[in-house]
């Protein structure tokens, strides 16, 4: 597993206005340890005062990590943005998971990490 750079883009897919879910949870901690959120949700919503985007698409600046907070009923439909994006790696946090989405990932070239963003961030493993 690599680590992220201080200042790098991170698209967190799921990203939530509510202040109890782990999801807003990332965006405000990826602030604090230095990191450029970019909440994703189909609502685009603002999280923590990051504008939010209603699509991976709308991306139009490199990513270097997306951070999974949906199921697998909504990423499965995820594949094609996720690969035109290009980020450099995928994690698939706690309740995120999608073993057959990950497979195709690694076999496109991207790292995927099964883990926890939050947990990662907080033992410097970002």
């Amino acid at each position: 597993m690599t680590r992220a750079k201080a200042q790098s883009r991170v698209a967190v897919l799921g990203a939530s206005p509510k202040e109890d879910r782990y999801s807003f949870k990332a965006v405000k901690m990826l602030k604090e340890y230095g990191h450029r959120p970019i909440p994703v949700h189909p609502a685009g919503h603002t999280v923590d005062g990051t504008p939010g985007l209603k699509s991976l698409d709308e991306i139009r600046e490199p990513v270097d990590t997306l951070t999974m907070y949906v199921g697998a009923d909504i990423s499965d439909c995820e594949l094609e943005r996720i690969l035109r994006l290009k980020p450099r790696r995928v994690i698939f946090n706690p309740g995120a998971e999608n073993e057959p989405l990950a497979e195709k990932l690694e076999a496109a070239g991207i790292e995927v990490v099964r883990g926890c963003t939050l947990v990662m961030l907080r033992s410097e493993l970002f």
